[in-house]
């Protein structure tokens, strides 16, 4: 981790791709064998070429290896809203800019198509630093659902909107209950 910024090259990735892809999502160290099955099913449906598929995935690639990874998707029954389903670096490159540069290529791709972008997180001590990532690049956090993934591990749910800010419901609200999350669990 060197801190310095660099510019990685982002393409469209392939079959080809997958063992990287979870040797990167497992060397994170966040992720538990589940989640990682599940991020390699969505990764394959992404690559697979189904008519059906939804999902969009990028890479970024320096030196010709691919060192982070990003997918996203409409989530079903909106208008206009997006998931965030996965994103993962290299830890050999966090702080280098690749996260950030993935993120802002999904938003670019989703200007004009997008209006909200949601990504669901872990509430544990070992994401905080997922959680500063997303807040420094203009994600709020929406809502916090206690012990969603496991007894202790909340789910806070982070959000941006593209089209100029909050909507005017959210203007109503008093700045003291804007810049708190709603918690929609209490823990027993």
């Amino acid at each position: 981790m060197s801190g310095t910024i660099v510019s990685p090259h982002l393409r469209h990735l392939a079959r080809s791709d997958r063992d990287r892809i979870a040797a990167i999502t497992r060397s994170v160290g966040l992720f538990r064998d589940n989640e990682v099955a599940i991020a390699l099913e969505v990764f394959d449906e992404a690559v697979g070429g189904a008519s059906t598929n939804t999902y969009s995935v990028l890479g970024a690639e320096l030196d010709g290896l691919v060192v982070g990874w990003i997918c996203w998707g409409p989530t079903p029954c909106t208008v206009g809203t997006y998931d965030l389903y996965w994103m993962a670096v290299d830890p050999g490159h966090h702080g280098n800019g690749i996260g950030t540069a993935l993120l802002l290529e999904m938003e670019r791709r989703l200007a004009g198509v997008a209006r909200l972008i949601v990504i669901e997180t872990a509430g544990r001590p070992d994401y905080a630093g997922t959680r500063a990532f997303y807040q420094a690049r203009g994600y709020r956090s929406a809502g916090i659902i206690a012990d969603f993934y496991a007894p202790g591990d909340d789910q806070i749910v982070f959000v941006k909107y593209l089209s100029g800010g909050w909507p005017a419901s959210h203007s109503e609200r008093t700045e003291e209950s804007a810049s708190s999350p709603v918690d929609i669990g209490a823990r027993t």
